[in-house]
């Protein structure tokens, strides 16, 4: 039982990591390198991603340059920056690429907080589901008399234990984004 426990809390775990790296990717208004994670470019007919293409760096709290290292690939960077819907307009400059980052308006602030909290319900759904399988997996070794039931609901407790403390985690990973987002 102790291994379905372990089981359940790695598959929380990289269900909550994937959920912090998501939310790295959005917007604040502040200059982040992050924003241009998982940005695929499309480089002599194959997209490929953009780390693999250039060096971003954010000198700045309000600038983002990308140094492509191919001048061939600038244009196909470019166009893969303009059609991201970060909403970001970079000024090339030879094979560099500036990107101010501009402020937020309240407008999109509130956007981006509804899309943070639907991820992180969104997130909350997959650990539920993580939550239903540990549980149906319990109750499988129950009907095959593997254990008793007093073992059964003592384990199904331990799961819905788990699975709220990773819902907290959630919820206060949401509320620190809200905040960092409704900052001016």
């Amino acid at each position: 039982m102790a291994a379905q426990f372990a089981e359940l809390e790695n598959s929380c775990k990289k269900t909550v990591e994937h959920f912090r790296k998501e939310l790295s990717r959005l917007r604040t208004g502040r200059a982040s390198t992050s924003l241009f994670e998982g940005l695929m470019v499309e480089y002599y007919g194959s997209p490929v991603p953009l780390q693999q293409l250039a060096l971003v760096n954010a000198p700045e709290p309000r600038l983002v340059t990308i140094q492509v290292y191919d001048p061939a690939a600038v244009e196909s960077v470019e166009k893969a920056i303009l059609s991201s819907d970060l909403g970001l307009n970079p000024a090339r400059d030879g094979s560099l690429l500036r990107i101010n980052i501009p402020h937020l308006t309240e407008e999109r602030r509130k956007e981006l907080v509804k899309r943070i909290h639907k991820m992180g319900e969104e997130t909350k759904i997959a650990v539920r589901n993580h939550r239903h399988e540990a549980i149906d997996l319990v109750k499988k070794r129950e009907k095959a008399k593997e254990m008793s039931q007093d073992e059964a609901r003592r384990a199904q407790e331990e799961i819905q234990k788990i699975t709220d403390r990773f819902n907290k985690e959630i919820d206060s990973i949401v509320s620190a984004k809200e905040k960092e987002m409704l900052e001016v």
